[in-house]
């Protein structure tokens, strides 16, 4: 069904799959905070999804060949996970920062939230559109 709806639903679908992701690497990194010798790890997917949207600074890429980076939509987009390079190391090796961490679970589910009223607002208009103005229910 590729071409059914628009890039931002394919935008949006893709950006709730990463913010899944992202929260549980913020998950793993709570449940290892006392683990010895545990790396934090963070998930980076923003770049990556700004790039595929073609937004970044303002700028449309004129992709000529499908291979070309940028040509691949929302829907190629991976989450990089890496260990965090900012984490401070404890005595016992551990890099979590558990109240760093509690903040980035918080921010995440702000925008998985608001990633799914922008979803709801766009098939809502898409069923207003689909009802000949809301007309005919």
């Amino acid at each position: 069904m590729k071409g059914l709806f628009d890039t931002t639903i394919s935008a949006l679908n893709q950006n709730l799959n990463l913010r899944l992701e992202n929260q549980n690497v913020i998950s793993g990194n709570v449940a290892n905070a006392d683990t010895p010798g545990y790396k934090a790890k963070v998930s980076n997917f923003e770049h990556a999804m700004r790039d595929a949207m073609n937004t970044q600074e303002g700028i449309k890429l004129d992709v000529s060949d499908p291979a070309h980076f940028g040509s691949h939509g929302p829907e190629g987009v991976v989450a990089d996970v890496y260990e965090d390079p900012n984490g401070i190391e404890s005595l016992d090796g551990n890099t979590v920062d558990r109240a760093g961490e509690m903040a980035r679970m918080k921010e995440n589910e702000i925008l998985y939230n608001a990633s799914i009223e922008s979803l709801r607002k766009k098939l809502g208009m898409l069923e207003y559109g689909i009802s000949e103005g809301g007309g005919n229910k």
